[in-house]
């Protein structure tokens, strides 16, 4: 029964990909989706940012594991607000109610779980650039010049086989980032290889897939880095 709800979730994403219309309300209809929704009401329970110059983190686990990142991004303020195992084909739906409530400067974007190695259930690079695209629109709704950085998807062990196409992925919404003004692309991926340009083992959880502190750190640097070059002010509370 999951296999076929999985694989009804594929066909309404390409369903919205090439929609002439807003579909995304359609995806809050599907289980794979719905399963969700008690993660997002409790991240709506949390505190919101009254702030403009908050650095507004959203996303997958990476976001949400990250407990350090009101000290990792200093002199920046930040606040991260992620759920476990998103997906752009889930996150679309939800993004503009995690986004709505707050305040920000800019919003940073990282969603790493659309091209995993699952041959079932894995959607294309074009789709995850559709789908980022469609997210951002939603995103914007509620603030439509806020500037959005999509963060490179981390080059993992664990995932190492599917790298070419998470690679490619990465590469077609760089491409497109610089097309737009306010939508920016943070590279990442070179502080996460060694000289073999293999994955740096040292910087990740024993899951191999999430990042342990030293690997956050060398996040925040590039991330700070791409504000900044960006022109995204440091301004005192």
């Amino acid at each position: 029964m999951k296999k076929l709800t999985l694989i009804f979730l594929g066909l309404t994403v390409f369903a919205i990909l090439f929609s002439s219309c807003n579909p995304v309300n359609k995806l809050g209809q599907n289980p794979e989706v719905k399963k969700w929704e008690g993660e997002v009401t409790g991240l709506e329970a949390l505190p919101v940012s009254e702030s403009n110059n908050t650095i507004l983190f959203i996303g997958s686990s990476s976001v949400r594991l990250w407990d350090s990142v009101s000290s990792d991004m200093l002199p920046y303020q930040a606040i991260a607000r992620g759920y476990g195992g998103a997906k752009l084909s889930d996150f679309v739906y939800y993004s503009n109610r995690i986004v709505s409530p707050h305040q920000a400067g800019a919003i940073v974007l990282f969603i790493a779980n659309d091209i995993t190695g699952d041959e079932v259930n894995d959607i294309s690079p074009e789709e995850v650039l559709s789908l980022f695209k469609l997210t951002v629109r939603q995103i914007r709704k509620s603030q439509p010049d806020i500037p959005v950085f999509w963060i490179e998807v981390t080059p993992t062990p664990s995932r190492w086989k599917v790298w070419p196409k998470i690679s490619k992925a990465n590469k077609l919404i760089s491409d497109y980032c610089e097309t737009k003004e306010n939508l920016f692309f943070l590279q990442t991926s070179h502080k996460f290889l060694n000289v073999n340009e293999l994955p740096d083992t040292s910087l990740f959880l024993s899951d191999m897939l999430h990042l342990n502190r030293e690997g956050y750190q060398l996040w925040s640097e590039c991330i700070k880095e791409g504000l900044k070059n960006a022109g995204i002010e440091i301004q005192q509370k």
